[in-house]
This record gives C-alpha cells, structure tokens and sequence, in this order.
C-alpha cells in the first residue's frame, strides 16, 4: 500500500541520535553512525522526530510501505514502561489518530496484568490529557490536533471598507519555484515562511511582507526539500541577500525549517543576520529575537 513514511536523507545525517527518543515507537535506531529505519511496520508517518533532527535530514514522502500496526508498536512500547506507553498514546490522540488509538487501549486492557505498571492509569492520563506545546522543537504538537478557537466578536463591516493591498512584490513565493537568481532575491531583505503562518498571523502582510521577498515552505508536508538547503546558500552567497528573517509556526516539524537554514549558513561563504520569529497557533507572537547579530 502506498502512505506517508519518514525518510532520511544519509548524506545530511550525522548519527547524533536525537531522532530516537523523538519516535516513541521505535522504528529508528542509529545504526554504523546513521539513523536508520528499521521497520516500515512501525513507523506511523506521522513525523514526531522531523523537529528534534539538528541537521534536517528527517522528511515525510509517500511510498509503498506495509501497513503501520499499532498491536506490533504496542508490544515493543510496553517493554519500555508507563512513560514510553504514555507519551505514544498521546501522540496517537494529538494527531487525532482514533482508531488507532483504540486498538492500543484494547491490547492494554486485553492483557491487564502482564506489565509492569497499572495500565488503568496509563489509560487515564491519556484519556485526561490536554496539553498543548509551545516549544517548537519539543513533544506534544497542537499542529495536528483539531482545536477550535473562541476570537473576539466580529468587528462591524463599513459602510465604505478600507481595502487592505498585498504587499506581494513578486512570483512564485514556494519553495521549490523560487530562482535565487531573479532580481527580487539581489540584495533583499528576505522572509522565509512556514506555509500556515499567513494564515494564522491576520496583518501578516502589514507587519512582516511590507518591503521584504518572500519564500515559502512547509518541512513536514513538502516533498524533496534537500534542494531548500542549496536554494537558501545560494540566497546568501549568490543574491547577497542583507538579512533573513525565518517566521516558523509553535508545532515541532517547524523546527525543521530552521535547521534547512543552519545548514545553508554553515555552507555558505557570507554570513547573514537571521531573525527567528515563533508564531502560535491562535496567530500571537510567541518570541522574536535575532540570532547572529
């Protein structure tokens, strides 16, 4: 069958080994230096360890891959203990993954008394748990999790509305279409966004757009992004390009965006000023600061 799997890029991939605790249920292992895969089987595609590897060698592609079983993860994850059992479940119940997760609350209750801790409790702190993150490179991911919001009533509409102009000063904006050699790029101030923040930040034209070019990317979804890594180096050596600015959304596989650009920096043979902006998922600023001055 054909879905979504993790796939590492070997040649980005250093071993470091922080991918590993990142997938709860053990389908990486690091293996003569390099993270591995170990098993199509229990990799849930779901790409909770994208936003803890440093060097961005972690995507999702679809291909053809047997079938993810939850009753194969859950027979490892119990030899690990509650907390392993715990973190796995929630992961299951942030993503909105349902069925899913009842098959691993049925494989605990089917074999009540087996392990080593009390799985009536594993089951209740899963059942009770609403955390959110707010560290974009940390564990729970709203980004995934269906939430519905509760915003202030809607302001009235005017007789004569102002209309608000995009300040959109070119084309294309994604990725994968951008030419770091189009006269936009040569000596810009330029903005990379993960896709969902313009959607989330409601002036997000007036505030970060005005006078800036734009690139555009989604770590987690977009397929291919080892070209991203080259594209952003030849923005800073090639366009000599005056300061980068990285708007990345709260959820973990951000992370994945500003490591493509810590990468690119450490390639490249200018140094640039990078701003890192956090946006949460209501649309706030989380944090905004400048990391090489």
């Amino acid at each position: 069958m054909k879905r979504e799997i993790v796939k590492i890029n070997e040649g980005l991939c250093d071993g470091c080994g922080n991918c590993v605790p990142g997938c709860h249920e053990g389908a990486l292992q690091i293996i003569d230096g390099k993270a591995r895969l170990i098993s199509d089987l229990i990799c849930d595609g779901l790409g909770a360890c994208i936003g803890h590897c440093p060097q961005g060698a972690i995507t999702i592609e679809k291909r053809e891959a047997l079938a993810y079983d939850e009753i194969k993860v859950m027979e490892q994850m119990v030899q690990k203990g509650k907390n392993t059992v715990i973190a796995h479940l929630k992961h299951l119940k942030e993503h909105n993954e349902t069925e899913l997760l009842k098959q691993a609350v049925k494989y605990l209750k089917a074999n009540t008394g087996l392990f080593e801790f009390d799985e009536n409790e594993v089951i209740s702190q899963v059942h009770n748990h609403n955390k959110s993150c707010n560290n974009p490179t940390g564990g729970g991911c709203p980004g995934s999790q269906s939430q519905s919001f509760v915003h202030l009533p809607e302001i009235p509409v005017l007789e004569k509305p102002i209309r608000q102009k995009s300040r959109l000063s070119h084309w294309p904006v994604q990725m994968h279409l951008i030419n770091p050699s189009a006269s936009h790029y040569g000596n810009a101030d330029v903005v990379i966004a993960a896709d969902c923040v313009a959607y989330s930040v409601a002036d997000f034209h007036q505030k970060y757009l005005s006078g800036k070019a734009l690139a555009i990317a989604c770590p987690k979804l977009d397929h291919g992004t080892d070209i991203y890594v080259e594209k952003i180096r030849r923005l800073i050596d090639e366009a000599e390009i005056n300061t980068l600015h990285l708007i990345i959304m709260e959820v973990p596989c951000c992370g994945g965006l500003q490591q493509m650009i810590t990468i690119a920096q450490s390639m490249a043979g200018r140094k640039v000023p990078l701003k890192k902006t956090v946006i949460g998922i209501q649309g706030e600023v989380l944090s905004e600061n400048w990391l090489i001055a």
